[in-house]
């Protein structure tokens, strides 16, 4: 009898860290179940930090493959108006799709299955079906999210009921949604990121299923909604597979500095901050946040942000951050820039509380290892992250900031909610049953760990 073949599946990401990094940590997933593993991945990426971080993933998970697709230049003329660097590398990455196929067809084993980023599905499913390679989607961000934006054109096609007056909206068998919630773009059907969703929002029904970086527990109540038919009828099998593990990434050139740091810190003390690797706070918002730590006297560990794109960003913390605050706190706080393992920090035992913008992956890595977050959601879908985070028991959500460059938070605010996120014991507690469900969802035979299991044997052939 034949033996039968493991399955060689490719995985291609979009733009940006928090796209990328859910596509690593599957790779290594899939790795680990005796998967042959190719990552596709955009030359030249949008960040160093993204470049820095394929080549030391590759170099530390040598198993894995990787083919690189070369980006078609931009013509975008000098006088343009300026496009979020994130937006145009996307942009780029479909308009150079079409030199996927070669890299495809010619690989040796044979590709078993192709897992895409949601925004790139619309142009790599014509060419999967050529192949006949199966394909998958492997979403970045809340089942919530993901309801909406595949409602999303039937919301476009009727502006009378989805503009700037209305106060929510209502997606069939969903609860209704705030219109706040929504990122003001969606408004925009002509936006490049909103047309983009839009028009793979109308090719879901390609793929065999929607991988979700989420487990059962978490978003129970959607994940029935989504697989019932009740959002659309066009949507595939949506699949909880998630939190998507950690993998050991030794590149993080801070990390002696802040694990020493951590390790002489009592446990439960710190507040982590931390806004992802796209929001630029601005100098005013800054200012206030230190107001709101010293205020607080908690400890504290701030990586600080202060430029979309990092090579952009060559300055020190310290030339961003008034030196009476960095002299009043020196004993009591860490501030860093540069890339930090979140996942790690989120673990260590001196971590009490995390003021997050409520990205996808730092809700997933803070529901892991148990620890209540304090939303402060920048852009995106990030406000309706925060709501979901909130709902599972993980954390607070003060609805009542404002979102994006416009508003400032003042001191005496942040002051408030850090301590009651430091605090209250219920909340904890919550974060803690939060952690237990989590864990069970991918240890063996737990939901998660079930339905990635499923899909990998799907795609192993027989012979």
């Amino acid at each position: 009898m034949s033996t039968p073949q493991p399955s060689h599946i490719a995985l291609f990401p979009s733009a940006g860290m928090g796209h990328l990094m859910p596509f690593l940590r599957l790779a290594a997933m899939l790795a680990k179940q005796d998967s042959i593993v190719t990552v596709i991945t955009a030359q030249p990426t949008v960040s160093l930090a993204e470049s820095e971080h394929i080549s030391s993933f590759l170099r530390y998970n040598p198993k894995i493959n990787h083919l690189e697709l070369q980006l078609a230049p931009s013509f975008r003329q000098a006088d343009s108006p300026p496009v979020d660097p994130f937006f145009l590398q996307m942009h780029l990455i479909n308009q150079s799709i079409n030199l996927l196929p070669p890299l495809l067809s010619s690989s040796s084993p044979p590709f078993s299955a192709i897992f895409v980023d949601f925004l790139v599905v619309a142009k790599v499913a014509p060419i999967a079906k050529t192949l006949d390679l199966p394909i998958y989607i492997l979403s970045t961000t809340s089942v919530a999210f993901d309801s909406l934006t595949a409602y999303l054109p039937m919301l476009a096609s009727n502006p009378a009921e989805f503009n700037k007056t209305s106060a929510e909206i209502k997606i069939p068998g969903l609860s209704p949604m705030a219109m706040s919630s929504l990122p003001p773009i969606f408004l925009d059907s002509s936006h490049l990121f909103t047309s983009t969703i839009i028009t793979n929002s109308q090719a879901l029904s390609e793929a065999k299923g929607i991988l979700m970086n989420t487990f059962e527990w978490f978003q129970a109540s959607t994940l029935v909604a989504l697989n019932k038919d009740r959002v659309t009828k066009s949507l595939p099998p949506i699949l909880p597979i998630g939190p998507l593990e950690p993998y050991h990434d030794p590149h993080d050139d801070n990390g002696d500095q802040y694990r020493s740091w951590l390790e002489n810190q009592p446990v439960e003390s710190v507040v982590y901050i931390s806004f992802g690797n796209r929001t630029a706070m601005s100098r005013d918002q800054m200012h206030e946040l230190e107001k709101g730590l010293e205020k607080t006297e908690w400890r504290f560990f701030w990586v600080l942000k202060t430029s979309t794109v990092d090579k952009d960003d060559k300055e020190d913390a310290e030339h961003f951050l008034n030196e009476a605050f960095l002299e009043k706190t020196k004993n009591k706080g860490l501030v860093i820039k540069g890339w930090v393992e979140q996942q790690e920090i989120l673990g260590h035992p001196a971590i009490g509380g995390f003021l997050s913008h409520c990205g996808w992956n730092s809700v997933m890595e803070a529901a892991l290892r148990g620890v209540p977050m304090l939303a402060w959601p920048q852009h995106g879908d990030q406000r309706v992250n925060a709501q979901v985070m909130e709902e599972a028991g993980l954390g607070l959500w003060e609805r009542n900031w404002d979102w994006g460059p416009n508003g400032i938070v003042k001191g005496e605010e942040i002051e408030k909610k850090i301590v009651e996120l430091m605090t209250d014991e219920k909340l904890r507690g919550r974060a803690k049953k939060v952690r237990e469900e989590a864990r069970n969802a991918v240890g063996r035979d737990g939901s998660s760990d079930k339905v990635l299991r499923e899909v990998v044997e799907s795609l192993i052939i027989p012979f």
